[in-house]
């Protein structure tokens, strides 16, 4: 199944848990960014912009323990920049499964293949690979032609070595559903990974690219289409998201972000308000529940900068809250099992 049952049991208890505590902010997901450092330069992504003296640090496994320690996420994201870059990236993954914490090391794959006997498989651990739609979609995203041959060389590589292996796509303007169709098909059938993480695209602040974005209706419409043969029960494709995501960017379901449940932190500190948003930074966990004013932020705000946000990071944790819901608890444990 594409979110493997202890991490779907454990993150459930923990959603459970925060609403018997009374909690109506916290944690799901840290996303937790150790370098701005890659090896590409796509041109949805911004991170690369910032100056050389910053791409040049990275944050010690200290640091990252003492964020993840204090956030408390159950689930930790290890995006970038590439972590794969990050001279200590084995020590940072070993400490976080020593602590029981569900890690997605995010990677482009480039140096994939070569750093998998860094690693051991485990339930607690998976690569998640960028990989934007098929090989022409893909290459001209990251601006470097060959780049999906190699990572589906690598995806083979580490599921033949035992590895957990999503993948994570980002759509754009002007996809076609067709497109999708069949990479879908041949991620599951031929690459048997276990699971695909789907956004849409957001107009990141620093990214080169400013033109190929998604608004609300657009997205809905476009993923209407992509995800029909699955809807209609014709596709048994896994995908690494809760299903009432999937319904949120369908227009099944309409909900506002929850920033604060996937929180990033890096270099700076954590992000106000979000991993996409760069408005200001907290010194701590607390500090940024406590400082920032979250009611300027999310579609109900008016704020032009979220009125077209639909992406994972700001509306997956609302959607994994809304499932542990008493009304839909009952049936988000059908669907788990069910797979």
């Amino acid at each position: 199944m594409a979110i493997a049952l202890k991490q779907a049991i454990a993150v459930g208890s923990y959603v459970v848990r925060q609403r018997l505590m009374g909690k109506k902010r916290y944690p799901l997901v840290l996303m937790l960014e150790p370098l701005f450092r890659c090896n590409l330069a796509c041109s949805g992504c911004g991170k690369i912009q910032h100056p050389v003296e910053i791409l040049r640090q990275h944050l010690s496994p200290e640091k990252c323990f003492e964020a993840v320690d204090e956030c408390g996420a159950p689930v930790v994201a290890i995006p970038g920049g590439e972590p794969l870059l990050h001279p200590q990236i084995q020590e940072i993954v070993e400490g976080l499964i020593a602590r029981k914490k569900f890690v997605y090391l995010c990677t482009n794959a480039l140096r994939l293949e070569a750093s998998l006997d860094k690693f051991t498989p485990s339930d607690y651990f998976g690569f998640n690979i960028h990989l934007d739609g098929p090989q022409h979609i893909h290459d001209e995203a990251v601006a470097r032609p060959g780049t999906y041959d190699i990572a589906i060389k690598a995806i083979r590589a580490a599921k033949a070595k035992g590895f957990r292996v999503y993948t994570n796509t980002t759509i754009f303007e002007g996809s076609q559903p067709e497109d999708f169709h069949a990479f879908f098909d041949f991620v599951t059938d031929e690459l048997h990974v276990d699971g695909m993480q789907l956004s849409p695209g957001y107009r990141y602040e620093k990214a080169p690219d400013q033109d190929h974005f998604l608004a609300v209706e657009e997205t809905r419409q476009l993923f209407r289409g992509i995800l029909a043969p699955y809807k209609a029960g014709k596709k048994k494709w896994e995908f690494n998201a809760s299903p009432f995501f999937l319904d949120f960017l369908t227009g099944e379901k309409e909900y506002d972000c929850t920033p604060w449940g996937m929180p990033s932190y890096s270099l700076f500190g954590w992000q106000k308000p979000c991993y996409l948003l760069g408005e200001g930074y907290a010194s701590s966990y607390k500090e940024l529940l406590e400082t920032t004013e979250w009611e300027k932020y999310g579609h109900k705000s008016g704020n032009k900068k979220c009125e077209d946000c639909m992406v994972h990071s700001g509306f997956e944790a609302t959607a994994a809250a809304d499932m542990m819901q008493p009304k839909n608890i009952i049936g988000s444990i059908r669907t788990v099992f069910a797979k």
